[in-house]
């Protein structure tokens, strides 16, 4: 009984966490000494968005980096930088009604109508940049997209969610 719980357990955990609003991917250079790097700094130069979100990545991938035991410095072992962009989204959903050939359900006499609905949004993108601040070579890269650019509440909630996704693949561990 104790493995049958633990069985779905692990089945519901799997679920829920591959049920991700974003598309994340992250790389990384196989000769890093990741153990080495206990230091940074972030550059955000091309991080183009406005303050309140600059400070909730800013913050975010910050508190990630801490949490993995660096710490911000003037003379960093690492450089992190950020990119931010979005683009517009159009969807396009047609659907043809019960009754499409008929009227008062498929069996009737007469044609349905197809209803087309549209919608557009913007979605955003965040790129993390890891670089060796010795050798100004890429050790790592993270990438994540589909945050709701549009809506602050939704960014709120998402800028930390995507980066903590992001996040969890550094250090990589080598296979």
């Amino acid at each position: 009984m104790k493995r049958y719980f633990l069985l779905l357990a692990a089945s519901v955990a799997l679920v829920v966490t591959s049920c991700t609003p974003f598309q994340v991917k992250t790389d990384y250079a196989q000769t890093a000494q990741f153990t080495d790097y206990k230091t940074y700094q972030f550059r955000v130069d091309d991080l183009k968005i406005n303050d309140l979100d600059k400070d909730r990545v800013l913050n975010e991938v910050a508190k990630n980096l801490q949490s993995k035991g660096l710490s911000a410095s003037q003379t960093p072992d690492l450089i992190i930088n950020l990119k931010a962009s979005h683009k517009k989204i159009e969807d396009i959903r047609d659907d043809r009604p019960y009754g499409m050939w008929g009227w008062g359900g498929p069996y009737g006499w007469g044609w349905g109508m197809n209803r087309t609905w549209t919608s557009e949004y913007n979605r955003g993108s965040l790129v993390i940049d890891i670089i060796d601040a010795k050798t100004n070579k890429l050790v790592w890269q993270g990438i994540g997209s589909g945050i709701n650019v549009d809506s602050p509440k939704s960014k709120q909630k998402q800028i930390p969610a995507i980066v903590a996704e992001m996040m969890a693949n550094y250090p990589p561990v080598k296979k």
